[in-house]
């Protein structure tokens, strides 16, 4: 099976089952073994659900959206113009990638044109009810994709990335990546980040001009080798990157009450990789 990002096609409001797969980077030399993929998974479930099936289905405080599956995968309500959608919308993406895989999915999802809860005060209202329970079981079941889709979002990260930044830059990057990738456990933090944070190209993903993503981790490291002082170093960025995100961030969000829940999953990166019996990824 070929790996690919998935680029959906839209007409009106509707999301269509046709997209565009791009063949993923030679920069991920290999693939990773069920196993390894699974470990991940079950990493990134932790972060974002602590691992707690009910937190499956989710919607935030503060937050315009629902936060659906292991890697809480946005999705807006229905009606939302896209220029009000300051955030990646990556539920219908995953959508759209599993039907490609041939799973089953729920009719009622196949028919939606957005999130169908007006607001989180609706969502809380209905939570509990039996389509919401069935939600939580499809989302339980299709773990193993749902890793698979944040994998391949990955592999095409870097074409991505570069493809926004000057040829200057471009060479820092790519060998932080690599270096990264390179280093015990090291597909764990790029995978999740990119998940968490994005890859730092969506113009409206930023605050006061300064974004957040893969990108500016990237290029605030200063590795010189892979290893596990290099995946230190990606922690100690990815703090630093996103404590300057919530001091930029408009004081209505009151971000700061994220930031050491933050910190405490970038720390994982590191204590997972002392805990590695074997590189993810291999030159």
């Amino acid at each position: 099976m070929k790996d690919f990002i998935c680029v959906d096609w839209k007409r009106g409001s509707r999301w269509l089952p046709f997209f565009v797969c791009l063949l993923a980077s030679n920069t991920v030399a290999s693939e990773l073994s069920k196993e390894e993929l699974l470990r991940i998974g079950a990493l990134i479930f932790h972060n974002e659900c602590a691992s707690q099936n009910a937190c499956l289905t989710s919607w935030n405080k503060g937050e315009a959206f629902a936060s659906l599956g292991i890697g809480h995968f946005i999705w807006y309500p229905e009606g939302v113009p896209e220029s009000s959608k300051k955030f990646d919308e990556s539920f219908p993406k995953l959508l759209a990638w599993m039907r490609y895989q041939g799973t089953e999915i729920p009719i009622w999802l196949l028919k939606q044109k957005g999130n169908p809860w007006k607001n989180r005060k609706h969502f809380e209202h209905i939570k509990n009810t039996a389509r919401i329970q069935r939600l939580r079981d499809f989302l339980l079941k299709t773990r193993d994709l749902q890793v698979d889709f944040i994998k391949n979002r990955l592999k095409n990260a870097l074409p991505r990335i570069l493809q926004h930044i000057s040829q200057k830059k471009r060479p820092h990057i790519r060998q932080q990546f690599q270096y990264v990738a390179n280093s015990p456990m090291g597909f764990y933090p790029l995978m999740d980040y990119v998940n968490f944070k994005g890859e730092g190209i969506k113009l409206s993903e930023r605050y006061q001009g300064k974004a957040w993503g893969l990108l500016q981790v990237l290029g605030h490291m200063q590795s010189s080798s892979s290893g596990l002082a290099c995946i230190q170093d990606f922690a100690n960025s990815a703090v630093f990157i996103l404590t300057r995100r919530v001091s930029l961030s408009p004081p209505s969000r009151h971000e700061n009450r994220w930031l050491q829940g933050w910190k405490k999953r970038m720390s994982s990166y590191h204590d997972e990789a002392m805990k590695a019996p074997f590189k993810l990824l291999k030159k």
